[in-house]
Order: structure tokens, then C-alpha cells, then sequence
């Protein structure tokens, strides 16, 4: 049999029908994407209608070529992370979305050398457990506060002041407010229903529902329907690629040569990475789940799932979307006894049939009370992390700590990423732990500081 030859299922204890139940439950609990990764970038200028089509081909593609290359049930998409990153954490340096997407790319080629050229231990190893998990523990708050800000449950102290209040006595331009920020209107309808739609989600979560993320936008924006706050689909069906999805005003629209200057070098390093320890992450997690890792704790011909992460990260930025990577929530599909490249390929037919029901994804793009506690939920989920941070070696901590308050506090991933990894070999060496360090290590942190002396830190 054809299924046989491609995916071994007899040799790895499976069936047709469990991989594919797999593979549909995997999409189900990150269909989210193709609502809020599309929200998202809408920030950085990225029109709506053709990211949510660069959005769903990006995982079509890297699940499909995860499926039939690397024989694993592992599901690929645009990360959550990556695109607050692409959006909001190059806004203040000005660049247009094409060059953010030419970083995208030439992070990814980066990716695909160095997957190649085997150094991918190398990396992996110098940087430590507690710094990997205090990233995923800074984006995860990120992402939380973007999703509180977004839906106007934390706002600015300043909204709704006037510009004299802000004005000093003999000053000549506004000062900044004592408070940052502060509550938002609890009596606001969009508000109030933003703090449901959060709960929601995570009452589905805790029963372990399928696609509760989902469910929890969808039952929302129903319900703001109902009170008048937002819009019902247009249509059910649509054919992609024309009219107002076509690709046409993104796919191929990156600048990968403007990206090549040195004070940009930052972004690049920045976005390879959190792309890079996503994918490690997530492969070493979704390994767990599935008894796919040794004794070690190592995933075994990782190169190939990196390789996809990569090739499906330039193909993401030819399309016009952010950096795609291996979906942690391939975990379910995995619980649910998926164990080869079938279900992946079963993921990513489903994708492609959602190219055809656009319109009924559409209106929930537009109602931030329905997709913004959506990243407040990943980032509880991603909290999770903060347990694995060795507290008890101060060496290791403040590092972690400083990654994490500068991502949030600063408004920008890179800003925690760099100072993290420039902080770690500095405290390490004025501790007398030097011999906690490996060459790796020294590196990364030569390569952050010149954020700092020589980039533009924003």
C-alpha cells in the first residue's frame, strides 16, 4: 500500500484512521491562526484579505512538506511571537513590511545554512535551559499584554487627556505621564466582552475542548453580533487568489536586499533566534508527548524538522506572511495516537480547504474583543515555562529576568532577547562562573551587543 510505503504506519503501531482523526484535531485546536495572524499583521500594513491567504498556503506548504519529507505528525504556521515581533516590535524603526518580510526570508536561508552545515547542536547548546524558557516566557507575557492592550482591558493613562495635561511648566513639548497606562472601561460593552470571551477560552482549555481558542473567538464575535458590535459574513464560500484575496498586492513584494545593511543586523539575529528555539521548543515538546525523543532528551534527525521550519519560513515570506515554524499544538493530534508525516498531510489538506471559506473567517479579523483574548490565552499557556527557570543560581535568573521585563516593559521581543544574551556571559564571568560558558555563549553575546553599540535599539 501507497499510505505504507510513505508513512510506515505499521512499523510506528498506527493506522489510516487514527493518523487522519490526529491530523484533524491538530487543526482544529490551531485553526486560531488564520484569524489573529492576519489581525496582527494588519499593524505592520500587511492588507487583511491576501495575509489571510499567505497565512493558510504558509501552512498548507510547511505541514504538507513536514508530512512527506520528514514523516512526522507535526503541523507548521505562521508562530505567535514572531508576528508581534513583525508588527509591533519593528514599528518604531520605521521600516515598511516588505523589508520586515525580506528579514523573514534571509532568517530562514540563515536557518537552512546552519541546518545544512550541522551547528545546529552547537547553538542549541550554548545558550541554557533557564535563558531558552525565559524567551518563551517573555513572548508569552508580550503577547498577553498586546492582547490586553488590544482590546482596551490596560489602555494608556493618556487616552482620552488633554495635550495640555501633558505639558510641564515652561516646556515646549509633552512630557511623559507619571502612569504608563491604567484600566481600561469596564463598562465598555467590547471590553466586558473581551473579559468573557478570555474566561471562555480558558474554562475550554481547562476541559481540554478542542479548538477552545477558536470556539471561544467564534461564540464571542456571535455574541457581539447579536449585541449590535460587529458584522455577520458577507458570504460563505469564495474562490482565493482573486479579487480581494488575491496575492497579487504581497507574494514576492519582500526587499531582501535592503534588509542587508549592518545596523539591521539585529532584526535578523532577533528573528532567527525565536525562530530558531520556537522550532526547538516545540519539536522537543511535541517529541515528549509522543515518546519521539531518547534518553537524552534529544529528537532524533531533528535536522529534517528543522529543514522544513526553514524552507516553510522563505516560502512564508515569499507569500507575504511571517515566520512559520512546528505548531506546539500538534500535541493533540499526537495524543490522539498520530504518529506519522500522515497526519501532518491530513492537517494541511484541511488548511487548503479553508482557502475556499475566507468570508466566514473575515469578520472575526476586525473585532479585537473576539481575536485579542486569544493572545492573552497563548500567553498564559506559555507561562508554563517559568517553572523551568533555575531560581536558585542568581547567575541564571537575572539574565532570564532581564530578558523577560525588557521584551514586555520595552514593548519589544528583540530588546529582551539581546540584553538577555549579552547580560549572560558578563554576569557568568564577574561571578566566577566562567566555566559555565562555551564559545557559543561568547558569540551570541558579541553578536547582541552590537545592537546596543552599533544597531538601533528602539
Amino acid at each position: 500500500m501507497l499510505t505504507e510505503r510513505l508513512f510506515k504506519l505499521q512499523e510506528r503501531g498506527t493506522s489510516i484512521r487514527i493518523e487522519v482523526l490526529g491530523g484533524a484535531t491538530t487543526f482544529i485546536t490551531m485553526a486560531y491562526i488564520m484569524v489573529v495572524n492576519p489581525a496582527i499583521l494588519s499593524f505592520a500594513g500587511i492588507p487583511q484579505g491576501p495575509s489571510t491567504v499567505a497565512t493558510i498556503l504558509a501552512a498548507a506548504f510547511g505541514s504538507l512538506l513536514m508530512g512527506f519529507y520528514a514523516n512526522l505528525p507535526i503541523a507548521v504556521a505562521p508562530y505567535m511571537g514572531e508576528n508581534a515581533f513583525i508588527a509591533f516590535g519593528l514599528a518604531a524603526m520605521g521600516i515598511g513590511w516588505q523589508l520586515r518580510l525580506g528579514a523573514v526570508f534571509i532568517s530562514g536561508l540563515v536557518f537552512a545554512i546552519i541546518t545544512l552545515l550541522r551547528v545546529r547542536s552547537w547553538l542549541a547548546n550554548s545558550i541554557s535551559s533557564s535563558m531558552k524558557h525565559s524567551f518563551a516566557v517573555g513572548i508569552g507575557l508580550f503577547l498577553a499584554f498586546i492582547g490586553l492592550y488590544e482590546t482596551g482591558i490596560v489602555t494608556s493613562s493618556v487616552a482620552g487627556a488633554e495635550p495640555q495635561s501633558l505639558l510641564r511648566a515652561g516646556a515646549t513639548v509633552l512630557s511623559a505621564p507619571d502612569v504608563p497606562i491604567k484600566i481600561g472601561d469596564l463598562r465598555s460593552p467590547q471590553v466586558l466582552l473581551a473579559v468573557f470571551c478570555f474566561f471562555f477560552i480558558a474554562v475550554l482549555l481547562y476541559w481540554r475542548v478542542r479548538g477552545g481558542i477558536l470556539l471561544g473567538i467564534a461564540a464571542t464575535a456571535f455574541l457581539g453580533y447579536v449585541l449590535g458590535l460587529g458584522e455577520a459574513p458577507r458570504a460563505v464560500v469564495a474562490l482565493p487568489f482573486v479579487g480581494e484575496f488575491s496575492l497579487g498586492a504581497i507574494a514576492l513584494k519582500l526587499n531582501i536586499l535592503g534588509m542587508l545593511k549592518f545596523s539591521l543586523l539585529p532584526i535578523l539575529l532577533t528573528l532567527f533566534l525565536m525562530g530558531f528555539l520556537d522550532t526547538l521548543g516545540t519539536l522537543v515538546g511535541v517529541g515528549a508527548a509522543g515518546n519521539m525523543i531518547d534518553e537524552k532528551g534529544n529528537f532524533p534527525r531533528i535536522e529534517r524538522p528543522m529543514m522544513v521550519d526553514a524552507a516553510t519560513c522563505m516560502f512564508s515570506a515569499a507569500v507575504g506572511t511571517s515566520t512559520s515554524g512546528a505548531y506546539i499544538e500538534s500535541a493533540t493530534g499526537i495524543r490522539e495516537g498520530a504518529r506519522t508525516g500522515l497526519a501532518a498531510v491530513t492537517t494541511s489538506a484541511l488548511f487548503l480547504a479553508s482557502l475556499f471559506f475566507i468570508p466566514l473567517i473575515q469578520p472575526l479579523q476586525h473585532l479585537r474583543y473576539a481575536y485579542g483574548p486569544a493572545l492573552i490565552a497563548v500567553g498564559v499557556l506559555m507561562m508554563g515555562s517559568i517553572k523551568k527557570i533555575d531560581f536558585d543560581d542568581l547567575t541564571e535568573v537575572v539574565p532570564a529576568f532581564v530578558t523577560i521585563v525588557m521584551m514586555i516593559f520595552t514593548y519589544n521581543i528583540a530588546n529582551g532577547l539581546t540584553a538577555g544574551l549579552v547580560l549572560y556571559p558578563v554576569f557568568k564571568i564577574l561571578s566566577g562562573k566562567w566555566k559555565d560558558l562555551n564559545a557559543g555563549s561568547i558569540v551570541l553575546g558579541l553578536l547582541c551587543l552590537v545592537y546596543y553599540v552599533f544597531g538601533l535599539p528602539h
